[in-house]
């Protein structure tokens, strides 16, 4: 008995269509936040230096009273008195831990902002008169 071609274990499958190819990933991420976020990345670990030296890690601490300074990585549409690039000073305390693309940031609400920083201004200033 001849046999056809769907019984033939030699013949070749039909090819698949030809896929689309995918759009190059970029390294930055696509996240829009809502409101008046901010993303912050802190520059520490949480790890301080007393006046004489010594390593105070950040599990000996209480919960601290003390502002810090972090850089602003993304905005939310509702923000107005920062931009991505700019310096907050905030309490720690306020704001969620987030995790992007393996950075630990802090995800803040703009009330929470106690003053802010531009890139532009200068670190060094001229003394003051004093009286």
């Amino acid at each position: 008995m001849p046999r056809t071609k769907a019984q033939d274990p030699a013949a070749k499958p039909a090819k698949a269509p030809a896929r689309k190819p995918r759009a190059k990933r970029t390294s930055e991420p696509k996240i829009r936040l809502t409101g008046d976020r901010l993303v912050v990345r802190t520059p520490d670990n949480g790890e301080r230096k007393s006046a004489g030296g010594l390593l105070i890690p950040a599990t000996a601490m209480p919960a601290p009273k003390r502002l810090q300074w972090g850089d602003v990585a993304l905005i939310g549409p509702e923000v107005r008195v920062a931009k991505a690039g700019d310096r907050v000073l905030f309490l720690p305390q306020a704001g969620l831990e987030v995790e992007l693309d393996g950075d630990e940031l802090l995800l803040l609400r703009e009330r929470d902002v106690q003053a802010v920083r531009s890139p532009g201004e200068d670190t060094e200033r001229a003394p003051g008169q004093y009286l």
